[in-house]
C-alpha cells in the first residue's frame, strides 16, 4: 500500500469518527461544561494511554522544547473543547459545522501574517465567497428557533483557534505535537473539574460520555496521523465530508432540520472550498508530473 493511499484510508477514518461528535453532544440532556469535561477527560485518557503504552514516558520530552507556539498551541487545543459544546448546544449543528468548514481560509490569513507567506488571489477570492456564505448563516440565525448567534460565535471562535494552533504546527515541523493534545484535553477537564461537579450526571449519562469521548480520541488520533501522507488539499477534501454528513446524521437521528438559510450558506461555503482545494490538488500533481 503507497504512503498517499494510507493517508486516504487514515484520514477518512478519523473523519468518520468525528461526525458524530455533534450528535452526542444533542442526545446528552446536561450541562455544557459537564459534557466538555467528559469530552476533553475521556479523549484525553485515551490518547494519553496509548502514546505511553506505544512510546513510554520519553515521548513527552520534546514538548518541553516546543517553548512559546507549544504553549499557544496546548491553550488553543485545550479551549475548543468547551466552545464546541457551547456552539453546539446554542446553535443548529449544521450552523457550526459549516462555519468549521472556514478553518483553512482562517489558517491561510494566519500564516500570511504571521508567518510571513504569499496569499493568492485565488485565496482572496474564495475568502470572499466563503464570508458571504457565513454571513447569510448568520442571518439565517435570526430568523430560527435552534439557531442562535451565540452559537455561531463560539463557532467561529472554534475555527479561529483552530487555525491559530495549526499556524503554530507550522512553527514546529520537526517536533511531534500529539502528545500535547491529551496535555490541551485532561487539563481543560481539570479546570473545568475546579467550577463543576461532573460526576452527577454520570450515572444517567454514562456511555454517552464515553462513548463521546472515545470517538473524539480515535479521530483525533487520526487526524493527527493521517495527513502526514497527503497534501494539505486532500486532506481539506475529506475533511469537508463532515460538513455534509454532520448535519445529515443529527437530522436523521433527532430530526434536526438545519433552515434553509442554513443549507444555502452552508452549500456556498462547501462549494467555494470544494473548487479552491480541488484546484489547489490539480496544480499540485501539474507540477509534479512537469518534473518528471
Amino acid at each position: 500500500m503507497t504512503n498517499r493511499k494510507k493517508g486516504l484510508i487514515i484520514t477518512a477514518l478519523g473523519v468518520l469518527f468525528v461526525v458524530p461528535d455533534s450528535l452526542f453532544v444533542r442526545l446528552i440532556d446536561s450541562d455544557p461544561m459537564i459534557i466538555a469535561f467528559w469530552r476533553g477527560a475521556v479523549a484525553g485518557s485515551l490518547i494519553l494511554v496509548a502514546l505511553l503504552v506505544s512510546n513510554g514516558i520519553s515521548v513527552f520530552k520534546p514538548i518541553c522544547k516546543s517553548g512559546f507556539p507549544g504553549v499557544l498551541y496546548i491553550i488553543l487545543i485545550g479551549s475548543t473543547t468547551p466552545a464546541f459544546v457551547f456552539a453546539v448546544a446554542y446553535t443548529s449543528v449544521a450552523n457550526v459545522v459549516f462555519i468549521f468548514a472556514s478553518i483553512p481560509i482562517f489558517s491561510l490569513f494566519f500564516s500570511y501574517i504571521f508567518l510571513g507567506e504569499a496569499i493568492q488571489l485565488s485565496t482572496v477570492l474564495t475568502s470572499i465567497v466563503v464570508f458571504l456564505g457565513l454571513a447569510i448563516i448568520a442571518y439565517g440565525s435570526g430568523s430560527s428557533e435552534i439557531s442562535s448567534w451565540k452559537g455561531d460565535l463560539f463557532a467561529v471562535y472554534v475555527s479561529v483557534a483552530y487555525a491559530g494552533a495549526l499556524t503554530a504546527l507550522r512553527k514546529l515541523k520537526e517536533i511531534s505535537m500529539v502528545p500535547a493534545i491529551p496535555i490541551a484535553y485532561i487539563g481543560t477537564a481539570l479546570i473545568i473539574s475546579l467550577f463543576y461537579c461532573p460526576f452527577e450526571a454520570f450515572d444517567r449519562y454514562g456511555l454517552f460520555f464515553v462513548g463521546h469521548g472515545f470517538f473524539i480520541g480515535i479521530a483525533t488520533w487520526l487526524l493527527t496521523l493521517g495527513p502526514r501522507y497527503l497534501s494539505s488539499p486532500e486532506v481539506s477534501l475529506l475533511i469537508l465530508l463532515e460538513s455534509v454528513l454532520a448535519p445529515l446524521l443529527v437530522w436523521l437521528v433527532v430530526g434536526e432540520f438545519p433552515g434553509e438559510w442554513a443549507l444555502l450558506g452552508g452549500a456556498i461555503v462547501i462549494f467555494s472550498l470544494l473548487v479552491f482545494n480541488f484546484l489547489k490538488l490539480l496544480g499540485e500533481r501539474n507540477q509534479h508530473d512537469s518534473r518528471y
